[in-house]
Parts: structure tokens; C-alpha cells; sequence
């Protein structure tokens, strides 16, 4: 048995058929099989590990380079996907193995965050992941947005296709994932996919020849439902200009459905708005997406309250040591080792007790609570100005 990386077009035989039995109707047809050579070019940058036996493939993993905002430091992030075993080879250790390669081999190359979409989050959270919220759909008639269609709002929407319109999409992203905290975007070579399979209309809001919003969504039939992906704005009136384009649609479609992210609120959207919100988390098929971090180097200069804390970190395989934790000056100073002058609370940490404050999911007080760590009350409220609760919004769906 050995781990070998694959690449090009050596994983439409080792890679792609097992991610096809895990993840997609089987038996695979002929005609779906047939398809997986174009899929090549959007996976040629990522790094794909095979676990093999006398030829025959006994699992899968790989990640994709991919950049995640994380308090508005814009870092490398390892997106791992495509995980999967052989049916006859599960639960022998093998996603195990592929994972501590993967993982080592992409910190290695200096990517200090990594996520993904867990099959089962209590099997990553073993190895520190922690979860992080999902978007939330939002589906409500267009006849309720009628009050829009009479408002003179400033700035104008275009609506053209993705395929046209990818340069200004892939640039409003772009800008997101320097702004929004969580933010991911994929490398160049998959998001152009989105451009290629042309399969969407894409709707921009701008204000002075600025872009300040933009959703792609596709229309399932007449008197059925506008599906629309995530919705991203800069402001209420971007936001506000793009629901006004959904009202014109109130003679084609029954019902429109939007992604938003945990911390919008779209029952204020309007005051006579039936809106019916949810986050689905089920397993599996509908998780909600995990993040750890893979090194201490992520952390280092990040914006950050005046709190100061010792931490040890413990049990992992990529985290390990003793830090001074000190954001006094408003940049996060790590220093190693436990020679601290003066008195400084203490806390323990597990990578995803860590991974949790990080990304701003738990509060300090929660990390015992979930058995990630001991922190004390003391330690609990320097941590807390350090890591200020934030909602991250990781975006790219992998």
C-alpha cells in the first residue's frame, strides 16, 4: 500500500471515479463517465493524493489553492475536497493518512488556513476543525417586493450572462474577499468553470460606474422558482437595487430563493415581506463548512483588541507550544515560550479552541463548554479583546 500524488488526466481513473460513487448517483452511466475529461482543466492546480493497493485506488483526497480572508488579512487557504474511499477499503484508516499528507504537504507550501464541507464533522473535528456558520436561503413570493418597483433609487443594474459577464464578477469578488472576514475565492484556473459552463445570468448593481453588488441565478421554469446564489452587496441600496430586478419577475416566477449570509436579516428587508429563513445542517449531503488553522503564522499582525494571554496549545499535529498572545499595540504579537515578565492569564487550547476564536465562532467562554480547551475567567475576558465575535462568510462552495 502506498500514498502517491496524482495529477492530469491520471485521476480520471483513480480520483474521479470514487469521488463519483460518493458523491453522485450510481451506478456512474457511460454518458456521465464520458463527461469527466472536461472537469481536468479546473482541477489541474490541485494537489491530489491517492492511497493505492496492487493498482487499485482505496481512497481519495485533494486541495485546491485557495485565499480566505481571516480578519481581514487575505491568506493562502487549502480547500480540501474530493475525500472518499474505495466501498471495500472504508474505515481502515486510509482518509486518515491521505489527510496528515495532504495537510502536511500544503502548510508545507505555506498555506496557514485551511476548509471544507465535512461528510461528517465529528470525524474532522478530530483532526481540528471547527464549524462555521452557513448561508442561509431565503425564499419569498416577488409579489412582496412590489413596493421596490416604485422607488427612485439611485444607480442602475445590468443583466447579461455569466460567460459575458465573468470579468466583473471575478473582480467584485475579488474586493469581497478583501473586505468580508471568511471570505474564500477559488484560483483562477476553477472559477473560470463557472464562466465555461455558462449556466447562469449574472445581475450587477452599480452606483457611479462602481460595482456594488452582484448574484448569479438561474429561473427553473415559468411559474416556478428564481434561484439565485449568494447575494453580495456593499450596502443596503445595492442590495435594494438588485431585489428591485426580482420584483419585475412577478408575472414569470412563483417564488425567489436567495443565499445570504448568517449575519443578514432579510425579515427587515421590507416591511410586508413573507420570508421563510433557514439553514439546513444535516448529514450527509447538506453540512455546513469547517475551518482550522494550520499555523501560528496566520495569526501573527492581525488587527486585534488590547488583550494579552499566555496559551498553550496542545494535542496537535500542526499546533503545538506556548504563545504570549499580545494585542496591546493593535496588531497581534505572538511571542514563543513561557518567560513572560509580569503576571498573564493562562489558557489551554486545542487547535480548534484556537481555530473557534480565530474565526470568531465561540466565545472564549464556549471553548471549555465543548470540551476545546480550558480557559479561565480572567484568561476568557483577555481573549475576548483579542478575538472580538465575528461572523465569518466563507462563500466558495467546494
Amino acid at each position: 500500500m502506498a500514498v502517491r500524488r496524482v495529477g492530469s488526466e491520471e485521476r480520471l481513473i483513480t480520483s474521479f471515479p470514487l469521488s463519483a460513487y460518493a458523491f453522485e448517483p450510481s451506478p456512474l452511466s457511460a454518458t456521465r463517465a464520458a463527461e469527466f475529461p472536461r472537469y481536468l482543466p479546473y482541477n489541474e492546480g490541485n494537489r491530489t493524493l491517492i492511497v493505492e493497493e496492487d493498482g487499485t485506488t482505496l481512497a481519495a483526497a485533494s486541495a485546491i489553492p485557495m485565499r480566505q480572508n481571516l480578519r481581514g488579512a487575505v491568506l493562502p487557504m487549502a480547500g480540501v475536497a474530493g475525500v472518499a474511499s474505495h466501498p471495500l477499503a472504508r474505515r481502515q484508516g486510509h482518509v486518515r493518512t491521505l489527510l496528515h499528507q495532504l495537510l502536511d504537504e500544503m502548510r508545507d507550501e505555506g498555506h496557514p488556513l485551511t476548509a471544507l464541507y465535512p461528510f461528517r464533522p465529528s470525524f474532522y473535528a478530530k483532526f481540528g476543525y471547527v464549524g462555521l456558520p452557513k448561508p442561509r436561503t431565503a425564499t419569498f413570493s416577488p409579489a412582496d417586493l412590489g413596493p421596490l418597483l416604485r422607488a427612485d433609487l439611485p444607480g442602475e443594474v445590468s443583466w447579461e450572462r455569466i460567460g459575458a459577464g465573468y470579468p466583473a464578477w471575478r473582480e467584485f469578488t475579488e474586493r469581497c474577499l478583501r473586505e468580508r472576514h471568511g471570505f474564500a475565492v477559488f484560483p483562477d484556473y476553477r472559477d473560470v468553470g463557472l464562466r465555461d459552463r455558462d449556466e447562469r445570468w449574472l445581475l450587477t448593481a452599480r452606483v457611479d460606474g462602481v460595482v456594488t453588488g452582484a448574484v448569479t441565478y438561474r429561473i427553473d421554469d415559468h411559474g416556478g422558482e428564481l434561484a439565485a446564489d449568494d447575494l453580495l452587496a456593499d450596502d443596503p441600496l445595492a442590495r435594494a437595487l438588485m431585489l428591485q430586478f426580482f420584483a419585475r419577475h412577478v408575472d414569470q416566477v412563483d417564488r425567489i430563493s436567495v443565499q445570504v449570509a448568517a449575519d443578514e436579516l432579510p425579515e427587515l428587508w421590507l416591511t410586508d415581506l413573507a420570508v421563510h429563513v433557514e439553514a439546513r445542517v444535516a448529514r450527509p449531503g447538506s453540512s455546513a463548512p469547517m475551518a482550522r488553522l494550520l499555523s501560528m503564522d496566520a495569526l501573527a499582525g492581525l488587527p486585534a483588541g488590547p488583550g494579552r494571554v499566555r496559551v498553550e496549545l496542545t494535542g496537535d499535529r500542526w499546533l503545538a507550544g506556548t504563545y504570549l498572545m499580545d494585542g496591546s499595540t493593535g496588531s497581534l504579537e505572538l511571542l514563543k515560550g513561557t518567560a513572560v515578565a509580569g503576571p498573564v492569564p493562562d489558557a489551554t487550547l486545542t487547535a480548534a479552541g484556537l481555530s473557534a476564536l480565530a474565526y470568531g465562532v465561540l466565545d472564549p467562554a464556549e471553548v471549555p463548554l465543548r470540551g476545546l480547551g480550558e480557559v479561565s475567567v480572567e484568561a476568557a475576558a483577555e481573549l475576548r479583546r483579542i478575538f472580538p465575535r465575528q461572523v465569518p462568510y466563507l462563500f466558495a462552495d467546494f
